[in-house]
């Protein structure tokens, strides 16, 4: 009995710890204000509601949702706000993409942005889903049936989760990638022994709910599935993005573009009505069964004896 409670909580502990690890890894910097001065170089820069200034250097991503952007130096990756006022002034230096969803965007002449713009004004946004208030627009209740709007409100949710991975965790999406191409049955295994043991974990915890004990237990995994989950779904994006982008020969393939335009396929699959529902069921247990077997994308295989990190802060 003992060894059994042990082995749970270790289990526990993998689930919620190893995306808390890989942030960390990540160097993330997470405030409310943040200001990169010149001469100064971060990592990724991160800020919720507050704003952004960037004079100096951030290696790999910029990331706002709320508040504003602005950046005169040099940005190695993306620049993504969400519904944020992003200013790229004449002298920055951005190495991928910018993308802009709900707010505003200003470049000023003689910028320097190497990959993709993608840029939605927010009257744009609420033309399209919501037309003439709401009742005339994209989500009438009118024209579209409720299950349609869940499934467009959920697009959007992954389009967003795309977004702050893809610019966040580059290396680590086309790594677990990697591993779903190398070794696809081993990867679906896993998942499948992973998604059966979690569902009996989720019975057992809401059981014990009744009880008031596995309460905690039950929020524990819940958080932890979804965490999962997220990831994986991401990865198997980038799978579908990156291997569309090959087979029309692209001579450069950006996570960013490869993340969006998998998410876009995912989605038409998955609008299929029954076909879609299965399609989901396998691509969740994918998703599973990389996060688990690259530890999110951390190392090439964790079952593999001797396997070594190869992501790198």
């Amino acid at each position: 009995m003992n060894r059994s409670r042990g082995a749970f909580i270790l289990f526990l502990a993998v689930l919620v710890l190893a995306p808390a690890g890989l942030i960390a890894q990540q160097n993330i910097t997470m405030e409310k204000d943040i200001y990169v001065a010149a001469g100064e170089t971060q990592d990724n820069v991160f800020s919720m509601g507050g704003n952004i200034v960037v004079d100096g250097r951030v290696k790999k991503s910029v990331i706002a949702i709320g508040g504003s952007i602005t950046v005169s130096g040099e940005v190695g990756e993306a620049v993504v706000g969400l519904g944020s006022r992003i200013l790229i002034k004449a002298s920055a230096v951005i190495e991928g993409d910018v993308v802009s969803l709900g707010g505003s965007l200003e470049k000023e002449p003689g910028c320097t942005i190497r990959g993709d713009t993608v840029y939605f004004r927010a009257s744009e946004l609420t033309e399209k889903l919501f037309g003439r208030g709401f009742a005339g627009g994209l989500f009438s209740l009118a024209f579209v049936p409720i299950v349609l709007i869940f499934k467009l409100i959920s697009v959007f949710l992954w389009l967003l989760a795309g977004l702050v991975l893809a610019a966040l965790f580059p290396r680590q999406l086309a790594l677990a990638s990697g591993e779903v191409r190398r070794s696809f049955w081993p990867v679906f295994g896993t998942g499948f022994l992973a998604v059966v043991i979690f569902t009996a974990l989720v019975i057992f915890a809401a059981l014990l709910s009744l009880i008031l004990i596995g309460i905690p237990i039950l929020i524990v995994l819940i958080f932890a599935g979804l965490i999962f989950k997220i990831f994986g779904r991401v990865v198997v994006f980038y799978l579908f993005g990156e291997s569309i982008l090959r087979a029309f020969n692209a001579k450069r393939i950006a996570v960013l573009g490869a993340v969006l335009l998998g998410l876009l396929a995912v989605s038409v699959i998955d609008f299929i009505p029954f076909l879609g529902f299965l399609f989901t069921l396998v691509i969740n247990i994918i998703g599973w069964g990389v996060t688990i077997r690259t530890k999110f994308g951390t190392t090439e295989n964790m079952f593999r004896k001797g396997g070594a990190a190869v992501v790198k802060s």
